[in-house]
């Protein structure tokens, strides 16, 4: 069977990038003064998701993210930077990286804490899923993260499919 190829309009990564910024307040924090590492997942995700619906122009649904590792805790009274880019578009799903720095507002110093890429899955007005534009990568940076989209794609799915016969699709106990 021959599969039919449409011409998807594209865009560029730079499109779609974004920054975000917040200072780390007490209510944000567990007992030892650091910022909760669900907030920073929480942000992660906000930020992804803006790359996302600017890409696309559509509603967008997170489906997964990679693994999360949180290598230094982000204090109460820095800030947390959030830089998010496309990394790349496949038919109804995008990839977006996003990494996460603190900021020392006494020092300057920054150091980047954490990253991730999310998949996001765009969709219609009846919560179907979409196409979407292609990503145009510039740069040679943006280049290679688009080739190693492709890579992290295929074991993102076949990790999903071992999870999902493993968690998913045995019978129940009667």
């Amino acid at each position: 069977m021959k599969k039919t190829v449409r011409n998807r309009s594209g865009k560029t990564v730079s499109e779609s990038n974004v920054e975000m910024v917040e200072v780390v307040l007490p209510n944000d924090a567990n007992p030892l003064g650091n910022i909760l590492g669900g907030k920073v997942m929480h942000l992660i995700d906000i930020a992804g998701a803006i790359v996302a619906h600017r890409h696309t122009r559509k509603v967008v649904v997170t489906v997964s993210v990679d693994n999360l590792d949180f290598l230094h805790p982000i204090r109460v009274g820095q800030l947390i930077i959030l830089r998010a880019q496309i990394t790349r578009a496949f038919r109804t799903s995008v990839e977006v990286a996003v990494k996460v720095y603190l900021e020392d507002l006494l020092t300057g110093e920054r150091r980047q804490t954490s990253s991730a890429f999310v998949t996001y899955v765009a969709l219609d007005s009846e919560g179907r899923p979409v196409e979407v534009p292609q990503v145009i990568p510039v740069t040679p940076d943006e280049k290679y993260e688009y080739r190693q989209a492709l890579v992290r794609r295929r074991h993102r799915l076949a990790a999903a499919a071992r999870a999902h016969r493993r968690y998913f699709e045995k019978q129940m106990p009667k």
